[in-house]
């Protein structure tokens, strides 16, 4: 009798343990979906994937200075996700709201790999040659890896798809699988001239998990979107849009924000950077388009042109640094929640 309560009380002890060893282990929350939380530092921008598998992606840094505020914030998200360490930094480009605040980052939390396009290009502003130093300074140290990434090429990150649609300048050459389609929306974007800033170098990528597509170009300019998007659609049709440029008028070409179809666009805008009125009504026309979800309201669009009130972290007034957080799974369906209220919307899968 006693020999059979020890044998019953061994299979469960043995049954129970892969169970306490993975909560030990500090897994992820919703370890079946993927979390990516839009933080806001200001008018830069500072995006955290984390994986179902536990992997951790950030797109940008936000800013340098300003005591640590974009660190302290970033750091502060990675916490709440279950994070100790940042697998990998994504650097859309070498602009001070977006790779300036590398060194006080790493201060805060350890990296694992960064990525980035290459060189800094732009030699004429002192500020980007600035913080372009300061980053390698980072690199130099060697407690960090390093990846240069190419158009075309998939990043290793466990859990979800990461492909490079711009990088140095280059584009896809080819369309993604089931796009290709000729772009009707071309015949009403203008022509621009080339831009000769880090913003056209932008490292873009489509992130794919499961059913659900998401696309973050960085600050690609009105003319590159015009390249990859004329004649034909090389992206297809995205679920979320992270809005180019942080809703600046040099970004976010008709041809593409009208062809890609989003359902939800998040634009992580400042009070007074981005949210220009031009783009905060093209997004509005989009078509299937159901949500404009915003870290900031935009002081220039007003009242008219930003989007409803429930869908704004930061409304008018004292800014708290309040941030927007979708959960996905892979079915496609997907929700948003704006940390600063608890609100949730849902969005049901559709493929």
């Amino acid at each position: 009798m006693h020999s059979t309560l020890r044998r019953i009380a061994l299979t469960v002890l043995i049954m129970t343990l892969p169970l306490a060893a993975l909560t030990q282990s500090g897994s992820p929350k919703n370890a079946a979906s993927l979390k990516v939380y839009f933080i806001d530092v200001e008018g830069g921008q500072s995006t955290l994937f984390v994986t179902p598998t536990g992997q951790s992606l950030l797109i940008d840094t936000g800013w340098p200075n300003n005591d640590f505020r974009d660190a302290d914030r970033i750091v502060a998200v990675a916490k709440e996700a279950g994070l100790t360490k940042i697998d990998y930094v994504l650097l859309t480009h070498y602009h001070a709201d977006h790779a300036g605040g590398v060194p006080q980052l790493v201060a805060r939390i350890p990296v694992g790999t960064f990525i980035d396009h290459g060189p800094n290009r732009e030699l004429d502003h002192g500020i980007t040659e600035r913080d372009y130093a300061e980053y390698q300074k980072v690199l130099a140290t060697g407690k960090s890896q390093h990846i240069l990434a190419h158009s075309g090429d998939l990043l290793p990150i466990q859990g979800m798809q990461v492909k490079v649609i711009s990088a140095d300048g280059n584009l896809i050459a080819n369309p993604l699988p089931g796009a290709g389609q000729p772009n009707e929306f071309c015949k009403i974007s203008e022509t621009r001239p080339a831009d000769q800033t880090e913003n056209s170098r932008s490292l873009g990528v489509e992130i794919t998990f499961g059913k659900l597509k998401l696309l973050d170009l960085g600050d690609l300019t009105w003319d590159k979107e015009m390249q990859l998007m004329c004649p034909a659609n090389r992206l297809g049709h995205v679920d979320v849009y992270i809005v180019s440029h942080h809703g600046w008028n040099q970004s976010s070409n008709p041809a593409l924000v009208h062809a890609i179809h989003a359902r939800v666009a998040i634009m992580d805008n400042g009070a007074k950077k981005g949210g220009s009125t031009p783009i905060l009504q093209t997004i509005a026309k989009a078509p299937g388009l159901e949500t404009l979800w915003q870290l900031h309201f935009s002081e220039e669009g007003g009242p008219q042109n930003n989007t409803a009130e429930q869908y704004i972290a930061n409304p008018q007034g004292t800014d708290a640094g309040h941030y927007l957080e979708l959960t996905a799974t892979r079915d496609g369906s997907f929700e948003v929640t704006n940390a600063r209220t608890g609100y949730t919307q849902k969005y049901a899968a559709t493929h």
